[in-house]
Protein backbone atom coordinates (compact mmCIF):
# COMPACT_ATOMS: atom_id res chain seq x y z
CA UNK A 1 0.00 0.00 0.00
CA UNK A 2 1.66 3.51 -1.07
CA UNK A 3 0.08 6.60 0.69
CA UNK A 4 -1.24 8.48 -1.51
CA UNK A 5 -2.55 8.12 -5.21
CA UNK A 6 -2.26 11.45 -7.25
CA UNK A 7 -4.54 11.69 -10.33
CA UNK A 8 -3.15 14.54 -12.68
CA UNK A 9 0.06 15.71 -13.64
CA UNK A 10 -0.40 19.26 -14.38
CA UNK A 11 1.18 21.62 -12.14
CA UNK A 12 -1.06 21.04 -9.19
CA UNK A 13 0.27 17.47 -9.44
CA UNK A 14 3.82 17.89 -9.82
CA UNK A 15 4.17 20.33 -7.01
CA UNK A 16 1.92 17.90 -4.98
CA UNK A 17 4.63 15.15 -5.81
CA UNK A 18 7.16 17.22 -4.76
CA UNK A 19 5.58 17.87 -1.84
CA UNK A 20 5.13 14.16 -1.37
CA UNK A 21 8.68 13.08 -1.80
CA UNK A 22 9.73 15.99 0.81
CA UNK A 23 8.04 14.60 3.19
CA UNK A 24 9.48 10.62 2.02
CA UNK A 25 5.45 9.80 1.71
CA UNK A 26 5.03 6.68 -0.90
CA UNK A 27 2.78 7.75 -4.00
CA UNK A 28 1.88 6.16 -7.75
CA UNK A 29 0.63 8.72 -10.18
CA UNK A 30 -2.14 8.23 -12.72
CA UNK A 31 -2.58 10.87 -15.85
CA UNK A 32 -3.37 11.29 -19.36
CA UNK A 33 -3.41 13.77 -21.72
CA UNK A 34 -6.85 14.94 -22.02
CA UNK A 35 -5.96 18.55 -19.84
CA UNK A 36 -3.61 20.90 -21.82
CA UNK A 37 -3.36 23.95 -20.16
CA UNK A 38 -0.48 23.68 -18.25
CA UNK A 39 1.79 22.75 -21.58
CA UNK A 40 0.41 25.48 -23.30
CA UNK A 41 0.93 27.99 -20.45
CA UNK A 42 2.95 30.95 -20.84
CA UNK A 43 4.80 30.04 -17.55
CA UNK A 44 5.33 33.84 -16.88
CA UNK A 45 6.08 34.26 -12.50
CA UNK A 46 4.66 37.63 -12.24
CA UNK A 47 3.62 39.42 -8.98
CA UNK A 48 1.21 42.15 -10.37
CA UNK A 49 -2.09 42.32 -12.62
CA UNK A 50 -1.18 44.26 -15.41
CA UNK A 51 -4.64 45.41 -16.60
CA UNK A 52 -5.06 47.68 -12.99
CA UNK A 53 -1.58 47.67 -11.37
CA UNK A 54 -2.57 45.80 -8.41
CA UNK A 55 -1.38 43.33 -6.57
CA UNK A 56 -2.27 39.17 -7.11
CA UNK A 57 -3.93 37.42 -4.26
CA UNK A 58 -1.16 36.27 -1.50
CA UNK A 59 1.73 37.08 -4.95
CA UNK A 60 4.61 37.87 -2.30
CA UNK A 61 4.28 34.85 -0.20
CA UNK A 62 3.76 32.85 -3.22
CA UNK A 63 6.71 34.39 -5.12
CA UNK A 64 9.03 33.83 -1.96
CA UNK A 65 7.95 29.82 -2.43
CA UNK A 66 8.11 30.02 -6.32
CA UNK A 67 12.15 30.77 -7.32
CA UNK A 68 13.23 27.87 -4.90
CA UNK A 69 10.95 25.12 -5.71
CA UNK A 70 11.76 25.64 -9.22
CA UNK A 71 15.55 26.08 -9.10
CA UNK A 72 15.33 22.44 -6.91
CA UNK A 73 13.39 21.00 -9.78
CA UNK A 74 16.01 22.09 -11.85
CA UNK A 75 18.68 20.79 -9.80
CA UNK A 76 16.65 17.18 -9.88
CA UNK A 77 15.81 17.01 -13.37
CA UNK A 78 18.73 18.67 -14.55
CA UNK A 79 17.09 20.96 -17.00
CA UNK A 80 17.04 24.40 -17.08
CA UNK A 81 13.42 25.69 -16.52
CA UNK A 82 13.35 29.43 -14.98
CA UNK A 83 14.37 31.76 -16.80
CA UNK A 84 14.73 35.61 -15.03
CA UNK A 85 12.93 37.40 -17.65
CA UNK A 86 12.01 41.05 -17.17
CA UNK A 87 8.03 42.70 -17.93
CA UNK A 88 8.06 45.52 -19.20
CA UNK A 89 4.01 46.96 -19.20
CA UNK A 90 3.91 49.34 -22.35
CA UNK A 91 2.11 52.35 -21.79
CA UNK A 92 -0.95 53.94 -23.94
CA UNK A 93 -1.02 57.34 -22.18
CA UNK A 94 0.61 59.73 -20.21
CA UNK A 95 -2.36 58.90 -18.25
CA UNK A 96 -1.18 55.27 -17.38
CA UNK A 97 2.07 56.43 -16.48
CA UNK A 98 0.31 58.88 -13.49
CA UNK A 99 -1.33 55.25 -12.53
CA UNK A 100 1.97 53.36 -12.45
CA UNK A 101 3.55 56.18 -10.46
CA UNK A 102 0.50 56.00 -8.23
CA UNK A 103 0.48 52.03 -8.22
CA UNK A 104 4.32 52.24 -7.24
CA UNK A 105 3.61 54.86 -3.63
CA UNK A 106 1.32 51.86 -2.62
CA UNK A 107 3.22 50.16 0.35
CA UNK A 108 2.12 46.68 -0.74
CA UNK A 109 3.56 47.34 -4.79
CA UNK A 110 6.85 49.06 -4.02
CA UNK A 111 8.96 45.98 -3.90
CA UNK A 112 7.58 45.08 -7.36
CA UNK A 113 7.63 48.18 -9.48
CA UNK A 114 9.94 50.02 -10.76
CA UNK A 115 9.99 53.77 -10.67
CA UNK A 116 11.94 54.39 -13.23
CA UNK A 117 10.17 54.42 -16.73
CA UNK A 118 11.91 52.52 -19.21
CA UNK A 119 12.20 53.79 -22.93
CA UNK A 120 11.59 52.13 -25.76
CA UNK A 121 14.56 52.12 -28.05
CA UNK A 122 13.13 48.81 -30.06
CA UNK A 123 11.78 50.44 -33.50
CA UNK A 124 9.95 47.23 -34.54
CA UNK A 125 7.59 48.13 -31.25
CA UNK A 126 5.60 50.87 -31.23
CA UNK A 127 5.56 52.50 -27.20
CA UNK A 128 6.14 56.43 -27.57
CA UNK A 129 5.30 56.89 -23.66
CA UNK A 130 7.91 53.91 -22.65
CA UNK A 131 7.48 51.39 -20.14
CA UNK A 132 7.00 50.42 -16.56
CA UNK A 133 8.92 47.49 -15.16
CA UNK A 134 7.56 44.80 -13.06
CA UNK A 135 10.45 43.61 -10.46
CA UNK A 136 11.60 39.77 -9.74
CA UNK A 137 9.64 38.05 -12.71
CA UNK A 138 10.60 34.86 -14.70
CA UNK A 139 9.00 32.52 -17.11
CA UNK A 140 9.37 28.71 -16.68
CA UNK A 141 9.37 26.49 -19.12
CA UNK A 142 6.21 24.21 -18.19
CA UNK A 143 6.31 22.20 -21.30
CA UNK A 144 10.04 21.10 -20.61
CA UNK A 145 9.16 20.41 -17.04
CA UNK A 146 5.82 18.12 -17.36
CA UNK A 147 7.94 16.17 -20.51
CA UNK A 148 11.02 15.94 -17.90
CA UNK A 149 8.87 14.81 -14.65
CA UNK A 150 7.02 12.45 -16.49
CA UNK A 151 10.18 10.86 -17.28
CA UNK A 152 11.33 10.78 -13.81
CA UNK A 153 8.34 9.08 -12.41
CA UNK A 154 8.49 6.59 -15.33
CA UNK A 155 11.76 5.89 -14.16
CA UNK A 156 10.54 5.28 -10.78
CA UNK A 157 7.88 3.24 -12.47
CA UNK A 158 5.05 5.30 -10.15
CA UNK A 159 3.56 6.84 -13.07
CA UNK A 160 0.45 4.98 -14.94
CA UNK A 161 -0.44 6.58 -18.08
CA UNK A 162 -3.90 6.40 -18.79
CA UNK A 163 -7.45 7.77 -17.69
CA UNK A 164 -8.76 7.54 -14.57
CA UNK A 165 -11.56 5.61 -14.47
CA UNK A 166 -14.14 6.28 -11.73
CA UNK A 167 -15.89 3.27 -11.69
CA UNK A 168 -12.76 1.27 -10.96
CA UNK A 169 -12.41 2.98 -7.73
CA UNK A 170 -13.55 1.68 -4.65
CA UNK A 171 -13.57 3.48 -1.39
CA UNK A 172 -12.45 1.97 2.60
CA UNK A 173 -12.98 3.48 5.45
CA UNK A 174 -9.16 3.83 5.58
CA UNK A 175 -7.89 3.71 2.04
CA UNK A 176 -8.58 3.27 -1.64
CA UNK A 177 -8.51 0.72 -4.05
CA UNK A 178 -7.61 1.57 -7.88
CA UNK A 179 -7.10 -1.55 -9.67
CA UNK A 180 -4.05 -3.22 -8.41
CA UNK A 181 -3.05 0.06 -6.66
CA UNK A 182 -4.12 0.17 -3.03
CA UNK A 183 -3.34 3.58 -1.29
CA UNK A 184 -4.56 5.11 2.42
CA UNK A 185 -5.30 8.54 0.46
CA UNK A 186 -6.35 9.97 -3.24
CA UNK A 187 -5.55 13.38 -4.33
CA UNK A 188 -7.66 14.70 -7.56
CA UNK A 189 -5.40 17.56 -9.45
CA UNK A 190 -6.73 17.03 -12.48
CA UNK A 191 -7.67 20.67 -13.69
CA UNK A 192 -10.24 21.42 -16.01
CA UNK A 193 -11.17 17.56 -16.22
CA UNK A 194 -12.74 18.22 -12.57
CA UNK A 195 -16.05 18.56 -14.27
CA UNK A 196 -16.25 14.76 -15.14
CA UNK A 197 -15.45 14.10 -11.57
CA UNK A 198 -18.67 12.47 -9.89
CA UNK A 199 -17.14 13.25 -6.11
CA UNK A 200 -15.96 17.14 -6.97
CA UNK A 201 -17.87 18.37 -9.86
CA UNK A 202 -20.49 20.28 -7.40
CA UNK A 203 -17.79 23.10 -7.02
CA UNK A 204 -18.28 25.81 -9.04
CA UNK A 205 -14.68 25.39 -11.32
CA UNK A 206 -16.04 27.62 -14.75
CA UNK A 207 -12.98 27.01 -16.77
CA UNK A 208 -11.52 29.90 -19.46
CA UNK A 209 -10.36 28.87 -22.75
CA UNK A 210 -7.15 30.61 -23.74
CA UNK A 211 -5.38 30.44 -27.14
CA UNK A 212 -1.75 31.72 -27.80
CA UNK A 213 0.36 32.20 -30.79
CA UNK A 214 4.33 31.79 -31.35
CA UNK A 215 5.41 33.98 -34.10
CA UNK A 216 8.54 33.96 -35.91
CA UNK A 217 9.65 37.63 -35.93
CA UNK A 218 13.89 37.63 -36.90
CA UNK A 219 13.55 41.59 -36.51
CA UNK A 220 11.89 42.14 -33.51
CA UNK A 221 15.17 41.65 -31.32
CA UNK A 222 13.15 41.81 -28.43
CA UNK A 223 14.53 40.03 -24.82
CA UNK A 224 12.27 41.45 -22.36
CA UNK A 225 8.13 40.11 -21.84
CA UNK A 226 6.15 42.98 -23.31
CA UNK A 227 2.62 43.50 -21.74
CA UNK A 228 0.31 45.65 -23.88
CA UNK A 229 -2.95 44.29 -24.99
CA UNK A 230 -1.55 41.19 -25.31
CA UNK A 231 1.54 39.92 -23.85
CA UNK A 232 4.89 38.72 -26.17
CA UNK A 233 7.17 36.73 -24.40
CA UNK A 234 10.60 35.86 -25.74
CA UNK A 235 11.35 32.15 -26.23
CA UNK A 236 14.81 32.14 -28.34
CA UNK A 237 15.60 31.92 -32.21
CA UNK A 238 13.59 34.75 -32.94
CA UNK A 239 10.67 33.00 -31.89
CA UNK A 240 7.64 34.64 -29.28
CA UNK A 241 4.66 33.11 -27.23
CA UNK A 242 1.83 35.82 -28.51
CA UNK A 243 -1.28 35.32 -25.71
CA UNK A 244 -3.74 35.12 -24.23
CA UNK A 245 -7.58 34.91 -24.83
CA UNK A 246 -9.61 34.41 -22.15
CA UNK A 247 -13.67 32.76 -23.58
CA UNK A 248 -15.82 31.47 -20.94
CA UNK A 249 -18.37 29.09 -23.47
CA UNK A 250 -16.08 27.13 -25.66
CA UNK A 251 -14.47 24.07 -23.46
CA UNK A 252 -12.80 22.54 -25.73
CA UNK A 253 -8.80 22.63 -26.55
CA UNK A 254 -9.40 23.02 -30.40
CA UNK A 255 -7.54 26.32 -31.61
CA UNK A 256 -9.76 28.71 -33.40
CA UNK A 257 -9.92 30.82 -36.04
CA UNK A 258 -11.56 33.82 -33.93
CA UNK A 259 -8.77 33.99 -31.47
CA UNK A 260 -6.32 33.74 -33.76
CA UNK A 261 -7.69 36.94 -35.48
CA UNK A 262 -8.18 38.59 -32.31
CA UNK A 263 -4.64 37.93 -30.93
CA UNK A 264 -3.36 39.29 -34.71
CA UNK A 265 -5.23 42.28 -34.17
CA UNK A 266 -4.00 43.23 -30.86
CA UNK A 267 -0.64 42.68 -31.89
CA UNK A 268 -0.83 44.59 -35.05
CA UNK A 269 -1.68 47.67 -32.73
CA UNK A 270 2.07 47.66 -31.48
CA UNK A 271 3.85 45.53 -33.08
CA UNK A 272 5.66 47.11 -36.41
CA UNK A 273 7.86 44.23 -38.07
CA UNK A 274 7.01 41.53 -40.13
CA UNK A 275 6.29 38.19 -38.19
CA UNK A 276 5.12 34.43 -39.28
CA UNK A 277 2.31 32.25 -37.61
CA UNK A 278 4.20 29.48 -36.55
CA UNK A 279 2.03 27.31 -33.79
CA UNK A 280 -1.14 27.71 -32.03
CA UNK A 281 -2.83 26.23 -29.18
CA UNK A 282 -5.41 26.11 -26.61
CA UNK A 283 -5.98 24.81 -23.45
CA UNK A 284 -9.28 25.43 -20.48
CA UNK A 285 -7.74 27.33 -17.35
CA UNK A 286 -9.27 25.90 -14.19
CA UNK A 287 -10.69 29.24 -13.12
CA UNK A 288 -12.98 29.31 -9.66
CA UNK A 289 -16.51 31.49 -9.38
CA UNK A 290 -14.56 33.65 -6.79
CA UNK A 291 -11.20 33.54 -8.50
CA UNK A 292 -9.53 31.31 -5.20
CA UNK A 293 -8.26 27.95 -5.95
CA UNK A 294 -9.97 24.65 -4.54
CA UNK A 295 -8.22 22.89 -1.74
CA UNK A 296 -9.59 20.57 0.81
CA UNK A 297 -11.09 17.24 1.80
CA UNK A 298 -14.42 15.71 0.46
CA UNK A 299 -17.20 15.72 2.48
CA UNK A 300 -18.24 12.46 3.04
CA UNK A 301 -14.76 10.73 1.76
CA UNK A 302 -12.48 11.54 4.39
CA UNK A 303 -9.11 10.15 2.22
CA UNK A 304 -10.58 11.91 -0.72
CA UNK A 305 -8.73 15.39 -1.73
CA UNK A 306 -8.73 17.81 -4.25
CA UNK A 307 -5.88 20.58 -4.89
CA UNK A 308 -7.39 22.90 -7.87
CA UNK A 309 -8.24 25.87 -9.41
CA UNK A 310 -5.25 27.84 -10.39
CA UNK A 311 -6.78 29.77 -12.65
CA UNK A 312 -3.89 31.50 -14.95
CA UNK A 313 -1.42 31.75 -12.09
CA UNK A 314 -0.51 27.59 -11.83
CA UNK A 315 3.40 28.54 -12.04
CA UNK A 316 3.11 31.11 -8.77
CA UNK A 317 0.17 28.86 -6.64
CA UNK A 318 1.21 25.55 -6.99
CA UNK A 319 3.91 25.55 -4.97
CA UNK A 320 2.33 27.42 -2.28
CA UNK A 321 -1.02 25.25 -2.61
CA UNK A 322 0.37 22.05 -2.45
CA UNK A 323 2.17 22.57 0.54
CA UNK A 324 -0.61 23.90 2.54
CA UNK A 325 -2.78 20.84 1.18
CA UNK A 326 -0.09 18.21 2.38
CA UNK A 327 0.23 20.47 6.19
CA UNK A 328 -3.69 20.27 6.15
CA UNK A 329 -3.87 16.32 5.66
CA UNK A 330 -1.39 15.51 7.55
CA UNK A 331 -0.61 17.44 10.29
CA UNK A 332 -4.15 18.76 10.86
CA UNK A 333 -3.22 22.27 9.83
CA UNK A 334 -6.28 24.36 8.83
CA UNK A 335 -6.14 25.92 5.37
CA UNK A 336 -7.00 29.42 4.73
CA UNK A 337 -11.29 29.66 4.83
CA UNK A 338 -11.07 31.62 1.59
CA UNK A 339 -9.34 28.01 -0.41
CA UNK A 340 -11.00 25.33 1.46
CA UNK A 341 -13.15 23.79 -0.71
CA UNK A 342 -16.12 24.07 1.98
CA UNK A 343 -16.81 27.18 1.46
CA UNK A 344 -18.99 25.81 -0.86
CA UNK A 345 -20.05 22.81 0.33
CA UNK A 346 -23.66 24.00 2.24
CA UNK A 347 -24.34 25.93 -1.40
CA UNK A 348 -23.66 23.17 -3.47
CA UNK A 349 -23.09 19.81 -2.50
CA UNK A 350 -25.62 16.99 -2.61
CA UNK A 351 -24.69 13.85 -1.30
CA UNK A 352 -23.55 11.12 -3.97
Amino acid sequence: MVDYLVIGLGLAGISFCEQLEKNNKTFKVISDTSQTSSIVAGGLYNPVILKRFTLAWNAKHQLELTKPFYQNLEQKLKIKLDSKVPVYRRFASIEEQNMWFEAADKSTLQPFLSTQIKTNTNTAIDAPFGYGEVLGTGRIDTKALLKAYKSYLRRKEILQEETFNYDALILKENHVFYKTIKAKKIVFATGYGLKSNPYFNYLPLNGTKGELLTIKAPELKESNVIKSSVFIIPLGKDLYRVGATYKWKDKTNTPTEEAKEELLQKLDTFLKCDYEVVNHVAGIRPTVADRRPLLGRHPEHANMYVLNGFGSRGVMISPYASNLLLEYIESNKALPAEIDISRFTKKYYKPL
